[in-house]
């Protein structure tokens, strides 16, 4: 019976062998059949010799670079698309804020206010024809890049040697403003490219072309060609003539650069530019656009017109986040905001700025400084974030990231507070090195044993270095390398306070290379005087609808303060700190009755000078420096910025109860010499070279610029006929009354200083 079975299951095996192998047999023959009958048929289409050099491998190698092309096509247009993903993207820049001091006055607005009271066909037709004339001539015949246009700015670009020509297109100009940002990356202008295709497919020719107006930057803090109308010549855009058309269409190309109430010949100039466009573009004849040469547009004069535009611009990148967390259902986009900014202090912050670098910035080559101003709940009351706003928009209190130099170093002292030292815990200020790196004091000297007090107030480098030694050894006593645990452990104090920034671990990290922002190491300070409690930086107090309903308040909807570090911590800092302004590095920053801690700062080759400092009421960071990273001229924090801190200080205290400083009491009257010499001479350039004596306020000097200019004009347009000679009429003309109109007699006095002629750069 066994052996039956055997055999039965052995025949079944063998059957099914049989069967597969018949199967692979029957399908191969199959194929080779199929493969064979498919030879033949495709036979018939062979082409040889040159017919398939010249014809068939071009098509081939075509088709599968076409096919490699749409797959990369298609993975370069996935980020573009991803920037449509809001369902609300035609609405997302729609925002428009109008701004409130802490007061309730108004001091700007910001955002784009989609306007369709002034439906396209009632823009001037000399601006739609300026603006295609000279943004987009084929406007309505491409599907959204204007490939002709796009290689003739290459080839000109190319002859030239650099960027000439743009060759960006109305729609992918509308994409940029919509979805993207102005960074010049290849990554940009690929999804700017997408984005403008995408537009095209779901808006018409005309609608583009409105939304292009109505939402283009236009210079001034204005949007939009209307806006831009009512701010350069105080009227709608429907009233605007063909020189202002002109002059507003030229400003599309870079809005700083020619904004009228910066620079009117340039302004002018360009316009003049836009004119030969339309005449070029066959839109006009040379006849009809000769009056707006002869007649150039005039505009509003706005210089003395001082708007804070550096905090409008963070206090709308702040609403802007805000919107983003109010309910989906919320559909209002038009809102009145009340701030922190407190515009005494505001000008304040200014007028020391300008002052300071208009006095010394030559001599200690320093082109650019910045400050931040906020009271003790992280509210910020000023806001500069560069010289001059027309110049540049880029804000350096909120977007420059520098190295801190000094100022890092309380919280390197906090850290070790917070491990068991003292104030009056002792360390050796000696040599000490990391690996190959040894730091050096600012004098290349060593004091010996000394307390920590003093080694902050001193502002000794080594000493930080050792703490972080030390803080790792205590942390983790059998490390092999216990600065690296201390270095995380001062980072991670520093991230209580609030810095966000990167704060790479590098052995030098102790004393201030890493880089900060000048309005987080601001408000980072607050902590000191907040008995430990770390608050957030912002601008926005409240938030009400244009109807005026309440939508957010900051003290209820806000972040609240958060313990960072205990109050007897935060106390000793200070008393520790205190002594940096009696009678250390930044004496120059002593407030006289007001109790005042703080730090200096400076880092390699002079590059960036800081004063960071606080009292019972305020603390306040003043940057000085220079954007291209160049060295200054010997430049310490306890000069310029120190001098800057208390000027601004003074100003802000104006009026203010002054409250007690802990861990410093209620300061001390200074001694009167020194307070003489506060109120009455200007830090000294170099300690070799005195400082140039005072002059006039900005506002001051370029009075007389302009009546220095008159006298010129006058002096080359009177020709032999001096001024006080009769004319022609027989009347003598006065040259005080030429020379001196009554408004700037007036604005000059209202400066209260001694005229004088302000040195020619």
């Amino acid at each position: 019976m066994p052996s039956h079975w055997k055999q039965k299951v052995r025949n079944f095996f063998l059957d099914l062998d049989a069967r597969i192998d018949s199967t692979l047999f029957s399908s191969g023959k199959g194929l080779r059949e199929l493969y064979e009958r498919y030879s033949t048929f495709m036979d018939r289409f062979y082409v040889g010799r040159w017919k398939r050099w010249v014809f068939i491998e071009p098509l081939s190698e075509a088709a599968t670079l076409g096919l490699g092309g749409m797959i990369l096509l298609l993975t370069l247009a996935i980020p573009a698309f991803r920037e449509t993903a809001d369902e609300d993207w035609l609405k997302k820049s729609d925002l428009a804020v109008t701004f409130l001091d802490r007061y309730g006055n108004p001091i700007g607005s910001r955002g784009i206010k989609h306007n369709d009271s002034i439906p396209l066909e009632d823009f001037p037709d000399n601006l739609i024809k300026a603006t295609l004339a000279t943004e987009d001539r084929r406007f309505y015949d491409h599907f959204g890049i204007d490939v002709p246009g796009l290689a003739r700015a290459l080839v000109t670009n190319a002859q030239a040697g650099g960027v000439r020509q743009g060759g960006s297109s109305i729609t992918q100009q509308l994409a940029k403003n919509l979805f993207l940002n102005n960074e010049r990356t290849i990554e940009r202008k690929v999804k700017e490219a997408f984005l403008a295709i995408w537009l095209e497919t779901r808006l018409t020719k005309n609608e583009i072309l409105k939304l292009y107006l109505d939402r283009a930057y236009m210079g001034g803090g204005t949007f939009g060609v209307d806006g831009a109308a009512h701010f350069y010549f105080n009227k709608s855009v429907r009233d605007v003539n063909l020189a202002e058309a002109a002059m507003l269409a030229g400003l599309f190309k870079a809005p700083t650069k020619y904004a009228p109430h910066i620079n009117l010949p340039a302004a002018r100039a360009r316009a003049n530019v836009v004119l030969d466009n339309l005449v070029d573009a066959g839109f006009m004849t040379e006849g009809q656009v000769f009056g707006a040469r002869r007649n150039p547009a005039v505009a509003v004069d706005r210089r003395d017109e001082n708007s804070p535009n550096y905090y409008l611009d963070y206090a709308f990148d702040e609403m802007r986040k805000l919107v983003d967390t109010f309910p989906k259902s919320y559909t209002e986009r038009v809102f009145v905001v009340r701030t922190a900014i407190d515009m005494n202090v505001q000008h304040a912050a200014e007028e020391a700025i300008e002052n300071q670098l208009r006095q010394f910035g030559r001599d200690y080559h320093a082109t650019q400084a910045a400050t931040v101003v906020s009271d003790l709940d992280g509210g910020v009351r000023a806001m500069v974030g560069g010289r001059d706003y027309g110049s540049s928009q880029f804000n350096r209190a909120t977007d420059a990231y520098r190295q801190p130099g000094s100022s890092f170093k309380p919280y390197v002292y906090t850290t070790a507070l917070l491990n068991g030292f003292t104030p009056n815990s002792k360390i050796v200020d000696g040599p000490v090195c990391i690996g190959n790196w040894c730091p050096q004091n600012y004098g290349h000297s060593y004091s010996g044993l000394i307390t920590l007090t003093q080694a902050i107030t001193n502002s000794i480098n080594v000493i930080p270095v050792k703490l972080s030694i030390a803080i790792g050894q205590k942390l983790q006593p059998k490390a092999p390398n216990p600065a690296k645990f201390g270095r995380a452990a001062i980072v991670e104090v520093a991230r209580r306070f609030g810095l966000t920034a990167p704060l790479p671990d590098t052995p030098s990290m102790p004393i201030g290379s890493d880089e900060v922002t000048v309005l987080e190491h601001a408000v980072a300070y607050a902590t000191f005087p907040n008995r430990g409690k770390a608050v957030t930086p912002h601008a926005v107090l409240e938030v009400r609808t244009g109807a005026g309903d309440l939508v957010w308040r900051w003290d209820r909807d806000g972040p609240k303060p958060r313990q960072a570090i205990p109050p007897n911590i935060a106390a000793d800092m200070a008393g520790m700190m205190s002594h940096v302004v009696s009678e250390g590095t930044a004496r120059r920053a002593a407030l006289d009755g007001i109790p005042t801690a703080g730090k200096t700062g400076t880092t390699n080759a002079y590059r960036d000078a800081w004063f960071v400092g606080y009292t019972g009421n305020f603390t306040c960071a003043v940057w000085y420096g220079n954007d291209d990273y160049s060295p200054t001229n010997r430049m310490t924090g306890g000069s310029l910025p120190a001098q800057t801190w208390h000027d601004i200080m003074i100003a802000a205290h104006q009026g203010v109860e002054v409250r007690e400083l802990t861990g410093v009491g209620m300061g001390q009257k200074l001694p009167q010499a020194q307070a003489n010499a506060q109120a009455n001479a200007a830090p000294r350039v170099l300690e070799t070279k005195p400082g140039p004596p005072p002059v006039l306020t900005k506002r001051g000097a370029d009075v007389l610029v302009r009546v220095e200019k008159l006298l010129d004009d006058a002096a080359r347009t009177a020709g032999k006929t001096t001024l006080n000679e009769p004319s022609k009429t027989g009347k003598a003309e006065s040259s005080s009354a030429l020379a001196f109109p009554e408004n700037y007699v007036a604005a000059a006095g209202a400066d209260g200083a001694t005229p004088a002629v302000p040195r020619k750069n």
